[in-house]
């Protein structure tokens, strides 16, 4: 039985008799099969001391890479043949790149270490052929790095972990009210002043408890070139979040003229320290609107449209914009009586819509949270629908594309267990087993309207998150489970084999140990990933689906 994860579309076998792979192995890659070619190489040359030489076509026991148009692109096919060697088939550089990461898992969590544990051996795989494909195109992760920073070598290794999950595209929540990470040349102040704030609320916005250090940091424009191409590599697409008009104090705190100057004295704002909704949001005027405008364009070169599959997306938040102030500026309400508006709710509708032109004009493709919905949008924008499912079908039927990633489904910021050891627990329980159960297609929707539905993403929101074995913690092992509702074609949700899932993630495990990633075991919390007496805000009942 295979243990791989996500479950592939069909396995023949493992029979008896297979291939070995030891020190003579060699490896041969057809034209246009190198990013797996180098992934095979810098993984099981190092985990396993192979070194994969390359070698002939016809080699016996021998690795070889090939394409074959016939195949949907990230499709692969591998066969595992005694006397002939191991061949990955894919319908492009991507399917081979997967077919790789299958083989990976095939030769066990030893293939997921960085050096050998027994130089010199050799590694059996059994006689086996699996026939393998997407259901979804898009199958992402949202990692919030605004809340809390996350530095460049842990956002490298977040890409690898998707990767090892056939996952292929990184949504990068870059600025929000808490800091703005990424470096603008024209704009020196965000990073100097809106990428670090005085102190940090520990737990829920409602504890009392403060870390009374700054927290922040950037990545320079270099890092951000390096983030892409480390992630074209390995097929995932960057997706930049730039957050407008809502959850922009930051900013504002480096560029005060960006706020509602007539409402209150923005230069008086400081990056904010504590968590939930600013009201201190972006006026609507000329200046912002050029200001963000030069923003865009030097993100743009940063993020190139055609880096991978989905990279020509970029996502300008949208979202939680609270109304305040622009009711009480005489400059906002100047704008909607200007534009010919109904109220607040249409100013925001222009704001987006401005943005959704000015990058439709540069052949991008805006994205947004679902509220951007409200007002209207250009023919080729699309919605992440978070608030539910509700403004994805919405969506869907008017024709915009969808990323499917409701909050009381895939939030993994979302506590995995009722027991008290859960750290900083926030919102409804969402199990291992709840993840793997996830629909990301409505049945409301008729077969035309579910063409919409790009695919899912989880979203890993960093409140209460302050390092990687945090986020390690709340991510996986739902991320696996996540993985296969994104991957694989599976049953409908009540039908799901959950028992033969946690018999694979037994071996997964062992991988996850070997990347020493710092899952939640499921016996429960370790001693040290509790967090006694930091207050959270867990909410009881079933949550709703809706």
């Amino acid at each position: 039985m295979s243990d791989v994860i996500p479950a592939p579309r069909a396995v023949e076998g493992p029979t008896h008799g297979g291939v070995s792979l030891g020190a003579e192995t060699t490896l041969w890659a057809a034209p246009g099969t190198g990013t797996a070619e180098r992934l095979l190489r810098s993984t099981l040359g190092a985990a396993l001391g192979l070194p994969l030489p390359p070698g002939p076509e016809d080699a016996t026991d021998s690795v070889r890479l090939r394409l074959d148009d016939s195949l949907e692109r990230e499709a692969y096919r591998l066969d595992v043949v005694a006397g002939s060697g191991i061949e990955i088939t894919g319908g492009s550089a991507a399917g081979v790149f997967w077919g790789a990461q299958t083989l990976r898992q095939l030769l066990g969590p030893d293939a997921f270490r960085r050096a050998p544990l027994r130089p010199g051996s050799t590694y059996g795989i059994a006689h086996q052929t699996i026939e393998d494909g997407p259901r979804f195109p898009w199958r992402g992760l949202m990692l919030d790095v605004s809340r809390h920073f996350m530095p460049k070598d842990g956002v490298l290794r977040y890409l690898d972990l998707l990767a090892a999950h056939k996952l292929n595209v990184f949504h990068f929540h870059l600025t929000d009210d808490q800091g703005w990470r990424v470096e603008i040349e024209r704009y020196p102040k965000l990073t100097e002043a809106g990428s670090w704030r005085a102190r940090t609320k520990s737990g829920h916005r409602a504890s009392p408890l403060w870390e009374e250090k700054p927290h922040g940091g950037f990545y320079t424009q270099d890092d951000i070139r390096e983030i892409v191409a480390y992630a074209a590599e390995r097929h995932i697409a960057v997706v930049p979040e730039i957050d407008i008009p809502g959850h922009s104090q930051a900013a504002i705190a480096a560029y005060p003229e960006l706020g509602n100057t007539d409402v209150i004295d923005t230069t008086s704002l400081s990056v904010w320290d504590n968590w939930g909704v600013s009201k201190n949001v972006l006026a609507p005027t000329d200046n912002t609107l050029r200001f963000y405008e030069g923003v865009f364009e030097e993100l743009l070169g940063l993020f190139p449209a055609d880096a991978a599959p989905f990279s020509e997306f970029f996502h300008i938040g949208g979202d939680e914009c609270a109304k305040d102030q622009w009711r009480q500026s005489p400059t906002a309400q100047a704008r909607i009586k200007e534009r010919g508006l109904a109220d607040e709710d249409e100013l925001q509708s222009w704001f987006i819509r401005h943005f959704d032109n000015w990058l439709s004009a540069r052949g991008r493709r805006l994205i947004g949270w679902d509220e951007i919905l409200e007002g209207g949008l250009a023919p080729g924008a699309a919605v992440s629908s978070w608030r539910g499912y509700r403004g994805g079908i919405t969506a869907a039927r008017a024709g915009h594309d969808v990323v499917m990633c409701p909050e009381q489904q895939v939030y993994l910021d979302h506590r995995q267990d009722g027991g008290a050891d859960e750290p900083v627990p926030i919102g409804y329980v969402r199990t291992l087993e709840d993840v793997y159960r996830f629909e990301p297609v409505p049945p409301e929707l008729t077969p035309e309207e579910a063409r919409h539905v790009l695919g899912t993403q989880v979203n890993v929101w960093t409140e209460v998150m302050e390092d990687h074995a945090r986020v390690d913690y709340q991510v996986f092992p739902r991320l696996a489970a996540f993985a296969e509702v994104a991957w694989s074609v599976l049953p409908a949700p009540a039908e799901r084999d959950f028992a033969d899932f946690e018999r694979r993630m037994t071996a997964h495990y062992g991988r996850l140990d070997a990347l020493g990633v710092a899952y939640r075991p499921p016996a429960g919390p370790h001693p040290w990933q509790r967090r006694p007496g930091v207050l959270g805000r867990p909410i009881e009942g079933a949550p709703p689906n809706v």
